[in-house]
């Protein structure tokens, strides 16, 4: 009877062992060179007393291990890369992380307690992104792939460049583990790709940095570079460094201003350094006309791609309209598609040469009214578009300042002023004449200073007769 009841009471305890037993399952998602946490906790009164806590991989063996007695293991090939943070044991979590993850490290992992009841099992999966080539010419052709390691069904994948989804969403290719895209790049397609992965609700993401060579500046086409008649310009057209085109040119697309071989031949380098003109294809225009106005296409050639880039180069320029006692000024552009505000401020000059602006007027047109203070000097017109400051054109009107409403007066006074000069100059020469006179006169006597002095003294005796006959 003891026997039997001791047999009864041992498959009783192993039934209930066997119902007992729990196990956990978690899925981790962790891009490729990341670090990994599997988490692993158990009740506080589980781990009341010392317990062996074994980590280990399916298919690797043990990676961690913490006996009773508070000593650690770790596997020969993990030792360099893994740790258990010791400031969590006395909350039961004994989380695993996994320093600069790779595809290998992909699997089943297991957290297990020796009291054989307990197991907290973790799937690890990798996602990386390979992008070929990395950095490819603008107008060829790139593969971006994304695998995720161990592969499941179910998956969706999403890609986003530089965080923002990016669109067209082109179709996505599936081979095996990976999902494989295919784009014509341009400079647009430039930065960070990230795929993001999710299945049953887990989510996880990786990303890549792809650079596309090209024209980097400007970075798009039809860019506009605005320019005032009479001052200087640079139509850019930078090449990625280090990147040399075989041939190189510019051209005006529409017809006017000069030709192509004209800016060739007018055009300065921006640098002296040899190295950097290899991929500065720049040009510059010393003074602008208005005839210069329209569109340029800066062409270079790399390897079997020709890369172009287009751009407007549009003139501003300041038309004065003179009306009977006013002048009008009208702020004038080859294309004003992109201007949203004009603005108009008075400048004038002090004694050192430093510039003094007055009040600022909204419009296209300002009015300046004959003799007022703003009818000299000069006028700045300055135009906005949405991301802010275009460019401005200035306009100088000092030397309009003598044909105001104060004509007609202005020309009396010289007149007045002409014949008082006169009168005076005449006055001045009878002046000198009778100086130049008295001078002769006095140069012809002292060539006989005897005479003199015969002359004098018959003076003296004629004036001494007068006096005696007055006596008698």
């Amino acid at each position: 009877m003891n026997l039997l009841e001791c047999f009864i009471f041992a498959v009783v305890s192993i039934l209930i062992t066997g119902v007992r037993r729990v196990v956990t399952y978690t899925e981790v998602i962790a891009a490729e060179g990341s670090q990994a946490v599997l988490p692993c906790q158990y009740p506080a009164p589980l781990i009341s007393h010392p317990l062996i806590i074994v980590w280990s991989h399916m298919e690797k063996s043990t990676i961690w291990r913490k006996e009773r007695n508070g000593l650690e293991y770790r596997g020969s090939k993990w030792s360099q890369r893994v740790q258990c943070p010791h400031n969590q044991y006395d909350k039961g979590k004994f989380n695993l992380q996994i320093n600069s993850v790779t595809e290998e490290d992909g699997g089943l992992y297991s957290c297990k307690l020796d009291d054989g009841k307990h197991d907290n099992q973790v799937m690890l999966r990798i996602i990386k992104v390979s992008i070929s080539p990395p950095d490819p010419i603008s107008g060829t052709y790139a593969s971006l792939s994304c695998s995720l390691t161990p592969w499941r069904h179910g998956v969706s994948v999403e890609w986003r460049l530089n965080n923002t989804p990016y669109f067209p969403q082109t179709r996505t290719i599936w081979s095996k583990e990976n999902a494989l895209k295919n784009l014509r790049v341009t400079e647009k397609e430039s930065g960070t790709w990230t795929c993001v992965v999710s299945y049953d609700g887990n989510k996880g993401q990786a990303s890549a940095t792809m650079s596309v060579k090209g024209i980097i500046q400007p970075p798009k086409d039809n860019a506009k570079v605005y320019a005032a008649v009479g001052s200087a310009v640079t139509l850019p057209c930078v090449f990625t460094p280090n990147l040399r085109p075989l041939s190189s040119g510019w051209k005006k697309v529409n017809a006017g201003g000069p030709s192509a071989r004209d800016l060739q031949l007018l055009s300065l380098p921006l640098s002296s350094s040899p190295a950097r003109l290899r991929w500065d294809k720049s040009i510059h225009i010393s003074e602008v006309t208005y005839e210069d106005e329209g569109n340029y296409t800066c062409a270079g050639t790399v390897g079997s791609q020709r890369l172009t880039r287009t751009m407007q180069l549009v003139v501003a320029k300041v038309v004065p309209l003179k009306e009977k006692h006013s002048m009008t000024l009208t702020c004038q552009l080859a294309d004003a598609s992109e201007v949203i505000k004009y603005e108009w401020v008075h400048v004038t000059y002090d004694q050192n040469g430093t510039a003094l602006t007055g009040p600022i007027w909204e419009g296209k047109d300002v009015t300046i009214s004959d003799g007022s203070e703003e009818s000299w000097s000069e006028w700045t017109c300055s135009f906005y578009g949405k991301e802010g400051l275009l460019g401005n054109v200035t306009y100088n009107i000092h030397l309009m300042s003598g044909l105001s409403g104060r004509k007609s007066s202005g020309l009396s006074n010289n007149t007045a002023t002409v014949v008082g000069l006169s009168f005076l100059l005449a006055v001045l020469l009878l002046i000198l004449a009778q100086m130049y006179k008295n001078h002769q006169r006095r140069k012809r006597i002292f060539q006989y200073p005897a005479l003199e002095t015969i002359v004098h003294t018959i003076s003296n005796e004629r004036e001494e007769r007068e006096r005696n006959r007055e006596k008698n």
